[in-house]
Order: C-alpha cells, then structure tokens, then sequence
C-alpha cells in the first residue's frame, strides 16, 4: 500500500468552510493528514466536518482577532497534537476602489487576508521550531500583482503585503526546517466568481487566460498539498501563481 505523504501530521486550513478551504482540506486528507477546520462560520464547519472522511475537528474563530487565535490553537493542540502544516486561506473580498474605500472596510480586510496569517503563523512557529520540521502555505492572489474586475485596494494590498510576509518568514524560519511558501490562484470556480462580476465580465476574463478555461477548485487544492508535502522540502520563499498563464497577458 502507497505510503501517504502526510500520515501522522496535523494540519490546520483557515476559511475551511469556503470552496477553496474546503478543497484544500480534502486534498489533506486524502494525503493522511488530520485536519482542523477553522472559519468564522461555526454552523457550516459543523455541516461540513459530518461528511469528510478523515479525522477533522472544527474550530470557529476570527483570524483576524489575535486572542482568538490563541484560543483556538489551544483546541487544535488539545484535539490533534502539534500543527506540522498551516494552510493560511481564510480572505475577504472587496470591490471598493481608493476613494470609495471606508476606513472600516480597509481595516476588516487588512485584518483578516494579513494580520490573520500573521497570527496563526506565529502561534504555530514555536512548536515546528521544536520538531524541525513544518510547512506553511499562505493563499495570495493574481490581484496582488495586477489587480482584477473583483480586485479592490483593501484587497489587492493586503495581497501583497501576504507575499511579502511569506517572504519575511521564510527567512526567518528556514534553518530550523520550516518552508513558508503562498499560492496565487486566480479565476477559481468558486461561487464569488459569478455572484461578484457579470456574464460580460466572465466572458472577458475568460479570453485573457491562455488556457482558455476557469481553474478547478481541486487544482488549486493540488498546489497547497504539494507545498504541504515533503516533496516540497527544498522550496521556500516562494509564491505559485495557479492562473492558467493569466500572468503573462
């Protein structure tokens, strides 16, 4: 029998109870990670956590609120044992453009795409310290580079700022076994895709993209699981752009 790759570790998938989180989780598990479902939606967690196969445990939380976080990192250490892999997906979306943009609106965005990441790395750092061992995978965008139709400046920022902090924390951590890495996907099925840009703006989209096609939730889920892996063990620092060469229009 095929060994899996990730038997015997714990990951954690922030913003699990949407379709990429979702879709990051079952490819985790089916590599033989246990898996916490985190997302601020506890009711969804619930309903998804009864139909995955695997040993999953859902934790509610606010990323963006640095108590919370600790809180639930307890719960995921007291479930599951120490966390080898972080998957930082949880995100907000935001149209508002410069001047349209409220200060609570950036600072709710910010909040969650960045200050999130930032927390749970930190949470989870000591312990892979410790192990010498770890994988984070933090989930940017293509709009931190170019922006989009969905792109907003709360949300294209704070795109960016999380490439940059993948950036800063592998460096920091790479000699103690560590890999920090991020995946920009863009232009995934996902429900946001058609309730946030109209027939036309999808038929526009759709022609700028070389391979002529949308990318599947489960192909994003794909790249998070091989950075998660131990395949990945000599790549850190670095940001995949799962765009359908999106990038080189």
């Amino acid at each position: 029998m095929e060994k899996l790759a990730l038997a015997g570790k714990t990951a954690i998938v922030t913003g699990a109870a949407g379709t990429l989180g979702l879709a990051a989780v079952r490819a985790l598990l089916e590599d033989g990670a246990q898996v916490a479902l985190v997302d601020a939606d506890a009711l969804r967690l619930d309903n998804l956590v009864r139909f995955l196969r695997g040993s999953t445990v859902a934790v509610a939380c606010d990323v963006g609120d640095p108590a919370a976080v600790r809180d639930a990192h307890q719960k995921v250490e007291k479930a599951l044992g120490a966390v080898d892999v972080l998957v930082n997906n949880a995100a907000l979306g935001s149209l508002d453009k410069v001047e349209a943009a409220a200060d609570p609106e950036w600072r709710r965005v910010l909040a969650t795409n960045l200050d999130g990441a930032f927390h749970w790395a930190r949470a989870v750092i000591p312990s892979m310290r410790k192990r010498g061992w770890g994988r984070i995978v933090n989930v940017t965008s293509l709009g931190a580079w170019s922006g989009s139709p969905a792109a907003g400046i709360a949300y294209a920022t704070s795109r960016g700022a999380l490439q940059a902090l993948t950036a800063a924390l592998a460096g920091e951590v790479a000699a103690s076994g560590i890999t920090v890495n991020a995946v920009a996907p863009a232009c995934v099925k996902t429900p946001e895709l058609s309730e946030e840009l109209n027939e036309a703006q999808r038929r526009q989209l759709l022609a700028r993209i070389p391979l002529g096609r949308f990318c599947e939730p489960e192909e994003f889920a794909h790249s998070v699981r091989f950075l998660a892996s131990p395949l990945a063990g000599f790549i850190t620092g670095h940001v995949l752009a799962v765009d359908g060469g999106l990038g080189l229009a």
